[in-house]
């Protein structure tokens, strides 16, 4: 089958690779019919993180599932499903607890020795404890579903973290897919008041179409006076960066006995003065989305019409064309891509 490789910062590449089959009776073989780029995707692709040439790629994906382990009970050959971008087994204490990204046997689609979601198959460990099975492809388009994968689940994390309810003021710093899927999230917790936070005009029109009242765009002092002129403090921020600039800025705007969201995947973090935030008790909670306890609702709220995050899409391509996707995505010339197969 044909699936994309990475084999180096700057160098991704559509291969033949071998079919998947199945290893244990709980797997479940997926034939991807829509797949996305990512942002821990693209810092990959940037040359940061531990990724070694020849890795497979790619977490976020949809498809039909194909074949099926002797164990599995809940889909069947013939099912529309979506993967979470990590797999878990729904069984264990931290799945049972809705912690599904602390699986004890779990683990991330394209790590070593596993399919990436951009190809045109993946084998799928605890078939079970991960797929969600989905409406036709007629009754709920696939570019609604898709950043339920894991742009959605984690700006929904952000927004959670952050103890967003209908009495808060949140920021939100970051303008990529995550960040206005947490404006997304934050209005559908009833937030009173939504600020956005980034660098890109267009994108941040996008928030507004999503629900942001305020949108502030640029970096540094000046970004940090305006929300403060704006608010005088937060109530809550969702952090969607990952980046030294973003946090120090998220602790900033926070008013005294605020909260922190974080979501951005730490990559230019060199720490947290804790000295700073101790005498304000601001809190600090977030990481890594358990996103597959986060599809049932999220899955329901868009069938229902209250949530839809397709805008995030800006890009579609073939799986041919995917080398083009990152490159596009790499000079902000894409949010998102979306890739049919």
């Amino acid at each position: 089958m044909r699936a994309a490789v990475y084999e180096g910062p700057g160098n991704v590449r559509v291969e033949d690779v071998p079919d998947p089959a199945l290893v244990l009776d709980t797997d479940a073989i997926v034939a991807v019919t829509d797949a996305a780029i990512g942002g821990s995707d693209l810092w990959a692709y940037r040359g940061y993180g531990q990724r070694p040439p020849g890795a497979r790629i790619g977490h976020e994906f949809l498809g039909l599932v194909t074949e099926v382990g002797a164990d599995v009970r809940t889909v069947r050959p013939g099912d529309r499903v979506l993967a979470p971008f990590m797999w878990s087994c729904g069984v264990c204490d931290y799945c049972r607890g809705g912690l599904t990204s602390s699986c004890l046997d779990g683990g991330t689609f394209s790590e070593v020795g596993h399919d990436g979601g951009q190809g045109e198959a993946v084998r799928v460990p605890h078939a079970d404890g991960t797929l969600v099975v989905l409406p036709p492809a007629d009754a709920v388009p696939a570019t609604r579903l898709l950043p339920l994968s894991d742009v959605m689940a984690t700006g929904h994390h952000a927004a959670l973290s952050a103890g967003v309810d209908h009495e808060t003021t949140v920021a939100i710093i970051g303008d990529g897919a995550v960040g206005l899927c947490a404006v997304l999230a934050a209005r559908r917790l009833g937030a009173r008041r939504i600020i956005a936070v980034g660098h890109h005009a267009e994108r941040l029109h996008l928030a507004v179409d999503f629900g942001a009242s305020d949108i502030v765009q640029g970096s540094g002092e000046e970004t940090l006076e305006k929300v403060m002129s704006l608010t005088g403090g937060v109530d809550a921020v969702c952090e969607c960066v990952g980046a030294q600039a973003a946090f120090d800025d998220a602790f900033a705007m926070t008013r005294d006995g605020g909260r922190v969201g974080y979501v951005g995947v730490p990559h230019l973090v060199e720490g947290i003065d804790l000295s700073k935030i101790f005498a304000r008790n601001i809190g600090i909670r977030g990481g890594m989305a358990p996103a597959r306890a986060y599809l049932p609702a999220l899955l329901d709220a868009v069938i229902d019409g209250q949530l839809d995050p397709s805008a995030v899409l800006d890009l579609t391509l073939g799986l041919e064309e995917l080398a083009d996707g990152y490159a596009m995505m790499d000079d902000r010339l894409a949010l998102k891509a979306h890739i049919t197969i």
